[in-house]
């Protein structure tokens, strides 16, 4: 069953190679893979999108490297962390690829890690959010990019905190991105003297949300915490509102939430809900650029996700080229040495155990009327330094980090 599983997968496998004919290609090419969701409950925020953002990256390398094509391969992982790790070994041991970037889920991306140690091959992961990354499963070859349910938490929650939303109940994923949102937040609620009065627990990719939304209820937590994603995020809401959650006095808090969420859901439904987003395409002229040049291509802006799946490409091209060599331990020392100015963000840097810290940013959703044009969906409420966001290094348990 696993290899069938896997051979399903592989078969969704698509090859791109730029700056030349496909007779170009050699075993000495630089190649990337990209592992994603293009099917199911992250396909939005990630999916073809995702896909999208490596073209730019390798168009803006100018196709080439050391005088050949670069090389470009995509595969569904289904979501399924069997799957992952088949095509991450398959890729790193028999197809010459060299990084594999996105991961859509954490259990995804903790397969497919251990692939990257074993053949010591970079992995970026851009999509799925568990701390534990970078804390106690960080590797030496993989890099987290965009944001992690630590982040989050530490943004949306404590200011939600602070607003006096002090009662919680979580309606959690009930996979590790779901648990690690839970436990994040919770914490980050309990150390501000709030209280978490439960949680109740669904499969990914869920439906009927109903007897999640009476438990909710049920608990009269002033907070109801959305630990999910993507598409179960988008039906929690919904579900939410018909249930007259917040009618009734209770408030919806997005723990982990995109610019497509808010677009699927519409203003009307989304406005007041406060988001945090390592990336918006109108903060300013550089953002603004490269959202324009993305909608170009796809006919929607693009997601955090989007943006940092372009930036963490586009460093690794960089950093192979400044290393004038594939070869993992060079390339990885100049990602490290190297800060990240691009599109997604200006002050960005990677640590050692795997993090890339970066600012974050704390938006409220603007009210229709607020609105001036398609896409015009946050009001800026603060930026928060990546220090400040992200997870010191000591506190990670990362075991490559020694701490006195």
């Amino acid at each position: 069953m696993f290899f069938a599983k896997a051979a399903t997968a592989a078969a969704l496998c698509v090859a791109i190679t730029f700056g030349g004919s496909a007779s170009a290609q050699t075993s000495n090419a630089v190649k990337i893979g990209l592992l994603g969701d293009f099917s199911s409950v992250y396909s939005d925020i990630g999916g073809m999108g995702n896909v999208e953002a490596v073209k730019m990256a390798i168009e803006d390398m100018g196709g080439t490297m050391f005088g050949r094509p670069i090389e470009f391969i995509h595969a569904d992982v289904q979501n399924k962390a069997d799957i992952a790790a088949s095509l991450a070994r398959r890729w790193y041991e028999n197809e010459g690829v060299d990084m594999i970037i996105d991961l859509p889920t954490s259990a995804t991306a903790l397969a497919a890690m251990e692939m990257s140690k074993r053949f010591e091959k970079i992995m970026i992961v851009t999509d799925a959010a568990s701390s534990d990354i970078t804390g106690k499963s960080c590797s030496p070859y993989t890099a987290h990019w965009t944001y992690d349910t630590y982040s989050n938490a530490h943004t949306v929650g404590s200011a939600i905190v602070k607003n006096g939303g002090d009662t919680w109940f979580f309606i959690t994923a009930d996979y590790l991105f779901g648990h690690s949102i839970e436990r994040d937040t919770g914490e980050v609620v309990k150390a501000a003297g709030g209280k978490v009065l439960g949680s109740a627990r669904h499969p990914l990719n869920n439906a009927d949300f109903s007897s999640y939304l009476l438990q909710a209820q049920s608990s009269k937590a002033k907070i109801v915490g959305m630990a999910n994603g993507g598409g179960d995020t988008i039906n929690t809401i919904k579900q939410a509102t018909e249930f007259g959650l917040v009618a009734g006095g209770q408030k919806l808090a997005g723990i982990v939430m995109f610019i497509s969420d808010i677009h699927s859901l519409g203003l009307k439904m989304a406005k007041g809900l406060i988001v945090t987003e390592a990336y918006y395409w109108d903060l300013n002229d550089r953002t603004r650029a490269f959202g324009n040049r993305f909608f170009e291509r796809m006919k929607r802006m693009p997601t955090m996700n989007q943006a940092a799946t372009y930036s963490a490409a586009l460093h690794y091209l960089k950093a192979v080229k400044a290393a004038g060599s594939k070869d993992t331990a060079p390339v990885l020392a100049k990602m490290r040495e190297t800060p990240v100015r691009d599109a997604f963000t200006d002050n960005g840097y990677l640590r050692e155990d795997g993090r890339m810290v970066h600012s974050m940013f704390l938006f409220e959703v603007k009210k229709p009327e607020e609105s001036k044009a398609p896409w015009d969906y946050y009001k800026l409420l603060a930026e928060v330094p990546g220090e400040q966001a992200f997870r010191p290094l000591k506190d990670g348990n990362c075991p490559l980090i020694k701490t006195n």
